[in-house]
């Protein structure tokens, strides 16, 4: 596939994801890497490396959200275009690191623009607002995803540009890179993987709950059991806990619904005054 097609797809691959996303099914659902570099791939005839890539790109933004007033990576257009990368120079090991750190400069490049997008977008509240009130819920969808359409459209031109453009000239400049450059970007690319997973773990971290990371470690390098196997236990050790934390849960409210119980018997079996009631 020519650099331009795999541009045309990739800016078209893009604009569907971001649209169906936005205003169909929910915030950060369909764009994250683990669906788009899958897609990507298969579309431009090599889906093996897509889910390769998704994996790892996944891994990177994994702990990364717009939460707030955040601005972060866009995990979108940086992995449509690492993929495209990827896939373009021939899909070896060396590409696909290369490829991994160029997703998140591309992503943080791209971060920016599309707060720049959704800025430009909420000037409509207003809009949005009058046909609320005039409760036109059909025009209301219908004005939202042309408007999500439109301001999407110039974003998915320059991730199409810089895959139909960019990939042959990227690779150009790698390859008159000396041999230290490439050797950075290799070792980089490899390091962002580990450096999500530790963003995340970052999130989730627990004084109560590290000894199983040291369990999972000690499974996965010393006895040498497979990544499945490792879920497995970690699934059943999960399990355990719940139903444990639930048994315990269910208990203490048994133990509070008998002391109410025990509380309000000898109000209800005390014999009433009927002349104080009358008077009171």
């Amino acid at each position: 596939m020519s650099a331009a097609t795999a541009g045309i797809v990739c800016g078209l691959v893009y604009l569907l994801i971001y649209v169906t996303d936005n205003a169909f099914i929910s915030w950060d659902c369909t764009t994250r890497p683990i669906v788009v570099a899958p897609l990507t791939g298969l579309l431009l005839g090599d889906p093996v490396t897509g889910i390769v890539m998704g994996a790892s790109l996944e891994a990177i933004f994994m702990g990364i959200s717009a939460i707030g007033g955040s601005i972060p990576s866009d995990a979108l257009s940086g992995s449509i275009i690492a993929v495209a990368y990827v896939v373009l120079s021939g899909g070896d090991q060396q590409t696909m690191t290369t490829g991994l750190a160029l997703a998140t400069g591309i992503g943080a490049i791209m971060g920016p623009v599309n707060s720049l997008v959704r800025t430009l977008r909420g000037l409509l509240a207003p809009y949005w607002e009058k046909l609320a009130e005039q409760c036109r819920p059909g025009r209301f969808f219908a004005m939202n995803v042309l408007v999500i359409v439109l301001t999407t459209l110039p974003v998915a031109a320059v991730v199409g540009l810089g895959v139909g453009l960019g990939v042959d000239a990227l690779q150009t400049a790698l390859d008159a890179c000396p041999t230290w450059v490439i050797t950075g970007l290799s070792a980089g690319g490899a390091m962002m993987t580990a450096v999500g997973l530790g963003i995340l773990l970052s999130m989730v971290w627990s004084g109560k709950l590290a000894v199983f990371f040291f369990v999972g470690f000690v499974l996965t390098q010393s006895l040498g059991l497979p990544s499945l196997g490792v879920a497995v236990i970690g699934a059943g050790i999960a399990l355990f806990y719940f139903f444990v934390e639930k048994d315990a849960l269910d208990t203490i409210r048994g133990r509070s619904a008998g002391a109410q119980t025990a509380e309000d018997e000898p109000a209800a079996m005390a014999p009433s005054n009927s002349d104080e009631d009358f008077f009171a």
